[in-house]
């Protein structure tokens, strides 16, 4: 029992927010669940591994976080300093248009949570600034925290449940995705300005939370009004052999025999694993898109019809199991691809590298700034927000315009202002 007890104490004396665990556990355990597939690879026939892709980003990220831990180097000022001053008066003017626009969407009527056609159809102007709401509130909050000399748990408990009225706001849009990066940045910032978080309970934490966001997926389809063409479930009207009908419907009864709300547990990480797999296949075909993923990002604010790059994902994953008679995602809905599929669908292995090199620079860079200037400051938040995007990108891809520059913003946030010289401890 002493030795079981040694052994929890020594975990729980890990930062798992550092650059070195935090990004690199989830991702493994991302897809190490993804293993558990009911039968799903047999259905879909997953033909080519993904580990190769995998370990190479694993092992770039790891190269970027210790070549700069190394170097000591930190994120430069870009000769902004003198902005410095002026960085929460712009909060608060992008906390107001976030609220400004949030509640013009919601007088709408069109509450994204009540169906999935609501949650497609919201004003998209108005989404993409309502989501300033969220990230501003989060900053601020934040900075008061910074700014107080006794953190009390009394008022922790204060800005904590003004931060969870408005992830219950965004709860109401029906995406998940703003309110899983509101979540964790929260928990990361608490971690480094209340009390430190140890691994044992975020350990547990992490169970309950990744359950809970997948019965919230698992509800949304139960829900569905299947009346509606947007919620068609027919699969493609293609003409397959005898052999081919009878092995998807053995997979498919394999796949029934595992209960629905059972396969909802990890139906985000199979499914991310299958769509990394049908990637990796269609390039070895197709070749790579060379850089229309991510020119998709900004093209997709221009007038006129443009087709999103998760949308693209749809199409390229959908032309290679059509052929099997199955869609991996209905038509009309987008794919998230991963970033490591994001990257690989536009460059290959070479990307992923690149791409992944880049990810533990800057996570370093910012992480160092931390040890450097002190917890107590608005680099721990910035540190929170970015490995968190970070993170969550791992299966989203890094995709929305609006969060690469929530992004931009905190880093240059973080490089310009001024805070008090309060060193890291552990």
């Amino acid at each position: 029992m002493s030795k079981l007890k040694h052994f929890f104490g020594k975990l729980n004396q890990i930062d798992m927010f550092s650059p070195y665990f935090f990004l690199p556990f989830i991702l493994v355990l991302y897809f190490f669940t993804s293993l558990f597939d009911w039968h799903k690879f047999e259905q879909y026939s997953v033909r080519v591994s993904i580990w190769p892709v995998v370990i190479l980003a694993l092992v770039c990220y790891y190269i970027g976080v210790y070549l700069i831990d190394k170097l000591q180097w930190t994120i430069p000022t870009f000769g902004l300093s003198f902005l410095g001053k002026y960085v929460i008066h712009f909060i608060v003017v992008l906390t107001f248009l976030g609220l400004v626009s949030y509640l013009m969407m919601l007088f709408s009527g069109n509450l994204g949570i009540t169906d999935e056609a609501n949650r497609r159809n919201l004003d998209p102007k108005l989404n993409f600034f309502s989501q300033l709401l969220w990230f501003g509130t989060l900053l601020l909050l934040s900075y008061k925290m910074i700014l107080e000399k006794n953190m009390t748990w009394k008022r922790a408990i204060v800005y904590g449940s003004i931060f969870a009225v408005v992830m219950f706001l965004f709860l109401l849009m029906g995406y998940r995705t703003p309110l899983i990066i509101m979540l964790f940045t929260g928990i990361i910032i608490f971690h480094y300005m209340v009390k430190r978080v140890k691994l044992t309970w975020f350990l547990t934490a992490l169970v309950v939370i990744g359950v809970s966001f997948s019965m919230f997926g698992f509800i949304r389809v139960l829900t569905e009004d299947l009346s509606k063409d947007f919620n068609n479930r027919e699969q493609p009207n293609v003409e397959l052999s005898a052999e081919e009908e009878e092995k998807l419907l053995t997979a498919e009864q394999k796949v029934n025999m595992t209960p629905s709300w059972m396969r909802a547990i990890n139906a985000e990480s199979v499914t991310s694993h299958i769509v990394l797999s049908k990637i990796i296949e269609y390039t070895q075909d197709e070749g790579y898109l060379k850089g229309e993923m991510h020119q998709g990002i900004f093209s997709t604010i221009l007038p006129g019809e443009q087709i999103s790059p998760r949308m693209k994902v749809t199409e390229v994953v959908n032309s290679i199991s059509v052929k099997g008679g199955i869609f991996i995602t209905r038509e009309g809905r987008t794919t998230t691809p991963t970033f490591i599929g994001q990257l690989f669908l536009d460059g290959g292995y070479l990307l992923v590298a690149i791409g992944f090199l880049l990810y533990g620079v800057l996570i370093s860079l910012i992480y160092n700034k931390v040890k450097q200037e002190g917890i107590r400051s608005f680099h721990s938040v910035a540190y929170a927000f970015t490995i968190t995007l970070f993170t969550v990108s791992m299966h989203t891809g890094l995709l929305d315009l609006i969060f690469i520059l929530m992004l931009g913003f905190v880093i240059i946030a973080s490089s310009i202002i001024k805070t008090d010289n309060r060193k890291l401890q552990y």
